[in-house]
């Protein structure tokens, strides 16, 4: 929708830029090009020129908004048109640029992993190809923040299966690097569909801990549930018989697995318990799974008696949900 004369004179600026100031006229030339498209892309948005009166007008334009950007020819000022009421933004630039979202990727790592400042501008810098102030460093982990809040409390609904665990990370906290539990929550809805429900950082996996997680989910709808399915850490086993009483539960099929190789007699024999459990948990049928067992507990008698022992105690929790019985089993694949 650019006008003759706006093109002539696009073209006119274009020209006198690149002619008064060789290459070093190419970064105004590339200011007023993309300037020069987000206009056009506004207009099309809207379905009519400034000023324009049309029957297709969508909206109007509200104005701009600064902008900077970074590009492989150096920093770029732009001005992003506004439209007032409607959610427009120009594809001429990505809603964020490459070197700001490669920023945003590297600080997200080193902030999950507990970096410095001036370890995250040291690296950012050299990814980037521009130096990175602390402020950016700041700002970023503050909006990483945001959005992970925002992930964290969104509103959740039916949920079928939810499968927690908990896993150990070195966290900066209170100055010092400490380990500290991320207690975690899948789910699969009704659909079938799996996803995550939620994260907590926690001094350890205490029963009170797990607790407060489980509120917080509750807290914000998580309900219909059919079956938990976890490992049978004592503190987590008390909250969820607090939160969820009339709920099954399933040990975890693969911390089953785990746990059954620290029963080997001899570190070689670690394989072949892991395929033993492999094969009970691979059964078509549950009667079938259990002849497995009890051929397992025979066999392993003499061999390797504390596994024999485990296994005829244990292993049945894993039986839960198991296939065969409701057609589906949603622990982790033991394949």
């Amino acid at each position: 929708m650019i006008s003759d004369q706006l093109n002539d004179t696009l073209v006119e600026q274009i020209v006198k830029g690149l002619i008064g100031q060789g290459t070093e006229g190419v970064k105004p030339v590339l200011e007023l090009l993309f300037n020069a498209a987000m206009k056009v892309e506004r207009e099309q948005f809207l379905g009519a020129g400034a000023h324009e009166r049309s029957e297709e007008r969508k909206g109007y334009a509200n104005g701009y908004k600064p902008k900077g950007i970074q590009t492989r020819m150096g920093a770029l000022e732009l001005a992003v048109p506004q439209v007032r009421g409607l959610g427009f933004y120009p594809q001429s630039i990505d809603k964020g640029s490459r070197s700001e979202k490669a920023l945003k990727v590297a600080i997200a790592q080193m902030y999950l992993e507990g970096g410095s400042t001036r370890r995250v501008q040291d690296i950012t810098e050299k990814l980037c190809g521009y130096e990175v102030s602390s402020t950016q460093v700041s700002r970023v982990t503050q909006e990483l923040d945001e959005q992970f809040e925002q992930f964290r409390n969104r509103p959740l609904g039916p949920i079928c299966y939810l499968i927690t665990d908990a896993i150990y990370l070195k966290v900066r906290h209170n100055g010092s690097v400490i380990d500290m539990a991320i207690l975690l929550a899948y789910g699969i809805n009704p659909d079938g569909k799996r996803e995550i429900l939620g994260a907590s950082a926690s001094l350890s996996e205490a029963e009170v801990h797990w607790r407060e997680f489980f509120k917080h989910l509750q807290s914000r709808g998580m309900s219909g549930l059919r079956l938990i399915i976890s490992d049978d850490h004592c503190g987590m086993k008390n909250a969820r018989m607090a939160a969820f009483p009339s709920v099954p539960w399933q040990r975890c099929q693969f911390h089953l697995a785990q746990n059954a190789q620290s029963y080997s007699p001899r570190k070689s024999m670690r394989v072949e318990i892991a395929e033993v459990m492999r094969e009970i948990f691979n059964s078509p049928t549950l009667e079938m799974a259990l002849e497995m067992k009890r051929r397992a507990v025979e066999k392993y008698q003499k061999r390797a008696p504390e596994f024999a022992k485990w296994l005829e105690l244990n292993v049945d929790e894993g039986f839960t949900n198991f296939p065969g019985s409701t057609g589906k089993s949603y622990g982790p694949p033991m394949g």
